[in-house]
């Protein structure tokens, strides 16, 4: 027999949960000391619950593992909401085990229906019962997390966290992963498609990264030219016919290219109105989907691998001619052309963003704040593998960087973070979480798009004739703001500063914020998104 909160660490530690993000109070606080000085656990302490919870978005969407963050009740339970519609829309696997006030504490001045307020964010709930039945429960809501890609909270209430239980352990059921094989049917319809378009191009999303081998090989076998959506960026460079990003963010002259194409065919890719240019991309049923989600609908319902590999033996057994168009097409080259003046004691982010590319740590992991720089830093930040870039942007807001990029260190410690953002995101959710990278020794560089305030609201009154000064804030000097947290800083002002950051980066001991000072009148907008 034992506590409770003892038993659930335990039963966290038997499903291999190495790492635990965080932020105690009554209802929780028993169950963290457990974790750590009974399972050896490591807890990372945030300091807001919202950072907690997309640490555990961090370290999910990276690894493809569960991710576990834990809070306390009421408040901190209302704090990580955006978190929780950030993983569901990312399909994140993540568990969030809530305290609840207890079962005899009406009056408790934190006491809000917790199930009610977790629904909406599209989370799955799972309640323990009774303490005897909490680690059955456990493994419920561990095994949706995994199963359903989703954020899950287990709602715990604090008196049951002191009972007496029998541990027991209690195996998760996990299905084997399998291959979604192609229906013959829809298979045959694909090749009729594709055996008629004369200018065919093949689209990878993220659910295509694991099968690039195989669509390459479609692709090649069709003549058509690859590109894929913002979330696999960098998954086809380097191939000779790569259009790289489809929509806002890619090059105007392969937009012109993808969208002259009389087929698409899509591999695991989320067709939103940014990829698709407003539904420029999808007009006129020119859209072949593959997916193995069947809330898409998608045209052939399958692995993306296993469907491109049946499409090439389907055209070779037809013997369906290739296209020429790829032969047709010349991929641009996104260069650096002429570029305005900026403002004195600023730098022009094209050319910085390029030069950071160069000098930052080649073995990294790349996350993305949202916001108005982005058009700039999604085309030149890059990453190796597709899979190491983390992009916390399908909410849309801002802020949710540095408490995913911590997640996403704390899951690799083999590799430099790199977090760019602007300065109103910092602002906004990364200067609280600053101290926890500091705190725990996290090799992490955050690069701040510093323009002076809101960017995106900034072009918004301009085109309007509005007042943009409302837009614009006296922030303090960021640098000294990182270095009060005691980590390392260094603000880039010209292009002697610029020459100055491989140096920088070389010789950092602690996490390092790079302060980019740009200037609000030459930042490129935003994309409509419809």
């Amino acid at each position: 027999m034992m506590k409770l909160y003892s038993a659930l660490a335990r039963s966290l530690a038997g499903y291999r949960v190495d790492v635990m993000f965080g932020l105690i109070g009554d209802a929780n606080l028993f169950m963290v000391h457990s974790f750590v000085h009974e399972t050896d656990g490591r807890y990372i302490g945030a300091v807001h619950e919202a950072g907690a919870t997309l640490m555990a978005f961090g370290y999910a969407d990276l690894t493809g593992k569960l991710g576990v963050a834990t809070v306390t009740h009421g408040p901190a339970l209302t704090n990580t909401l955006t978190g929780l519609v950030e993983g569901v829309r990312s399909r994140a696997p993540m568990l969030l085990i809530a305290g609840d006030t207890g079962t005899r504490s009406r009056t408790n001045i934190q006491d809000i229906a917790q199930r009610d307020v977790v629904l909406p964010t599209g989370a799955g709930f799972e309640q323990a019962r009774t303490p005897d039945t909490a680690l059955d429960d456990l493994a419920i809501a561990i095994r949706r997390a995994l199963v359903e890609r989703r954020p899950v909270v287990f709602n715990v209430p604090s008196d049951f966290m002191q009972a007496e239980v029998e541990f027991h352990e209690v195996p998760l059921g996990l299905p084997k992963e399998q291959r979604i094989q192609p229906d013959p049917a829809a298979l045959s319809r694909a090749a009729d498609r594709i055996g008629e378009a004369v200018r065919p191009v093949v689209l990878a999303g993220r659910g295509a990264i694991a099968s690039r081998a195989a669509v390459l090989r479609l692709a090649e076998r069709i003549g058509a030219p690859v590109a894929t959506t913002l979330k696999a960026r960098d998954l086809f460079r380097g191939e000779p016919f790569a259009l790289g990003i489809t929509g806002g963010v890619g090059t105007p002259a392969n937009q012109e290219i993808i969208e002259s194409a009389d087929l698409v065919i899509s591999f695991g890719a989320g067709l939103n109105p940014y990829t698709t240019r407003n539904g420029t991309l999808t007009a006129g049923d020119r859209v072949l989907t593959v997916d193995t989600d069947p809330q898409a609908r998608p045209d052939v319902l399958a692995d993306s691998g296993a469907a491109a590999d049946a499409l090439v033996d389907l055209l070779d057994r037809r013997s369906t001619l290739p296209t020429v168009f790829r032969n047709t097409v010349t991929p641009a080259v996104d260069e650096l052309g002429d570029r305005p003046s900026t403002a004195p004691g600023t730098v022009d982010v094209e050319v910085a963003l390029r030069r950071l590319d160069e000098v930052l740590p080649t073995h990294r992991v790349v996350v993305s704040d949202g916001g108005r720089f982005m058009m700039e830093s999604l085309r030149f930040i890059s990453v190796d593998d597709p899979r190491d870039f983390v992009l916390p942007a399908n909410f849309g807001s801002i802020g949710l960087g540095m408490g995913t990029a911590i997640g996403a260190a704390a899951a690799d410690l083999s590799r430099t973070t790199v977090m760019v953002c602007g300065d109103g995101g910092f602002m906004h959710g990364g200067i609280t979480e600053f101290s926890t990278a500091v705190r725990e020794d996290l090799d992490l560089i955050v690069v701040v798009c510093n323009d002076g305030g809101y960017g995106a609201e900034h072009i918004q009154f301009v085109r309007r004739g509005l007042d943009p000064g409302l837009s614009l804030f006296a922030w303090p000097d960021l640098a000294r703001v990182a270095e009060a947290h005691g980590g390392e800083a260094f603000t880039v002002r010209d292009t002697d500063d610029l020459e100055q950051v491989s140096k920088v980066i070389a010789n950092r001991h602690r996490p390092l914020l790079i302060d980019l000072r740009l200037d609000v009148e030459h930042i490129a907008s935003m994309p409509s998104h419809g």
